[in-house]
């Protein structure tokens, strides 16, 4: 094992045990002040970035967007930290209490977990948005980018950490590894004497690698093979809006659907203006057979497509016969993270939502409405595709676990 690992472990667990004693206003003000530190260092945050960039010119189009800062994206990243400063502070809360039999007065607390390790790709933004959760969740964080983004990753990091040692609090809440290679990677993974939990955030790969390598407890954060039921009630306007919104806004994340699916009964009346809106930003679409005799520009769908995640201007399409074989199809490729139907038929809507098994169910909204940032939680940890501990948007609570705390006057167990 990596001694310089190790020290940063260790770092990392005494930094938790004093960022979990800290009260919510040092942690409030901590983080009002992180958000200054970003707006000051923009410049510098900007050049970092720019060396990334520089050094990504041959990367897809898709990749380079989840690297890009820009000032407008850092002043993001400073509100997320103050929409968290803002909101109830979860440790300590008391989720039960109760006197049992023998009269002992026992309640069920939340805390912190301790040390959070997260690996992830090409978005700087989590660098900031995981150091925001993890310090209002009072928890010590570690932190593993790619080398892609790793200049970017370091000058928000130090941002932040400047300010906790501004503030004579340990910088080590916070840790970025420098050192990004795959050993080093696979160290963390089996860093279990240091790490409560590790969170990996990214495409299917790096998911996959991390659940099957990690012995230190996983949440998986899931690559996102999202969804859109248009259904035989659907309003065209509102179809089109949403189909191109869910697709076309940022088509690099999990949260832009993938795939279109139309019922028979409305395809020849809805499909072409859809197919239309989506082909004049530049979509490419493929689907079955019954899709391609209706608008005859839609390229072959293969198999694979149905379960690929594009993150990309990439959209497959399926006509279906009604509403369960809909539903079907999605339980079947889903990743289970974000799936919409497009309805003006309540009862349709109910059975999707209750029949759907994913972390987010939507009824005539935008899947790229599964953020944490647009779910009031200031910023988000990962969207958690699994459904031990936590699932979907992982926001505060999600970082906490609980312990008993009981209380007795003498009692002894008979």
């Amino acid at each position: 094992m990596n001694d310089e690992l190790i020290q940063i472990g260790r770092q990392a667990k005494q930094a938790a045990t004093k960022i979990s004693q800290l009260d919510t206003v040092t942690k409030n003000r901590i983080l009002s002040q992180f958000a200054d530190e970003l707006m000051n260092q923009t410049d510098q945050i900007l050049t970092a970035n720019q060396q990334d960039l520089t050094a990504a010119t041959q990367m897809p189009a898709k990749f380079t967007d989840r690297l890009k800062l820009t000032k407008q994206r850092i002043k993001d990243m400073a509100e997320g930290l103050r929409q968290v400063a803002a909101l109830p502070d979860p440790i300590g809360n008391i989720d039960r209490g109760w006197t049992n039999e023998a009269g002992l007065l026992i309640e069920q607390k939340r805390v912190p977990i301790g040390v959070i390790a997260m690996i992830f790709e090409a978005r700087p933004n989590v660098t900031v948005d995981a150091s925001a959760l993890t310090f209002k969740s009072g928890n010590a964080v570690i932190l593993r980018g790619g080398k892609e983004a790793l200049h970017s990753n370091l000058a928000l990091a130090d941002a932040l950490r400047y300010v906790l040692r501004k503030n004579h609090l340990d910088e080590n809440m916070i840790q970025i590894l420098h050192d990004t290679s795959h050993q080093t990677a696979d160290e963390l993974m089996h860093l279990n004497e240091y790490l409560d939990v590790l969170i990996p955030r990214g495409g299917a790969g790096l998911i996959q690698a991390v659940l099957k390598n990690s012995t230190v407890p996983v949440i998986e954060t899931g690559a996102g093979n999202c969804h859109i039921y248009v259904d035989e009630s659907a309003e065209e306007k509102i179809a089109v809006d949403i189909v191109v919104n869910a697709k076309v806004q940022r088509p690099s994340v999990c949260n832009a659907a993938e795939k279109l699916l139309i019922h028979q009964s409305v395809a020849q009346r809805l499909l072409p203006p859809i197919a239309k809106a989506l082909t004049a930003h530049g979509v490419e679409l493929r689907g079955d057979e019954q899709s391609r005799k209706i608008v005859d520009t839609i390229k072959p769908a293969s198999p694979a497509d149905w379960s690929t995640e594009y993150n990309d201007l990439i959209m497959a399409v399926k006509i279906v016969p009604d509403e369960q074989a809909a539903i079907e199809h999605i339980n079947h490729y889903s990743t289970g993270h974000s799936e919409v139907i497009i309805t003006d038929n309540y009862q349709n809507s109910q059975t999707f939502l209750n029949q759907v098994d994913s972390a987010c169910v939507y009824v005539n909204a935008s899947t790229r409405f599964t953020d944490g940032f647009q779910f009031g939680f200031g910023a988000e940890i990962g969207i958690s595709t699994q459904k031990l501990h936590a699932r979907g948007p992982m926001g505060l609570k999600e970082l906490t676990t609980t312990k008993y705390v009981i209380r007795g006057n003498g009692q002894i167990r008979n």
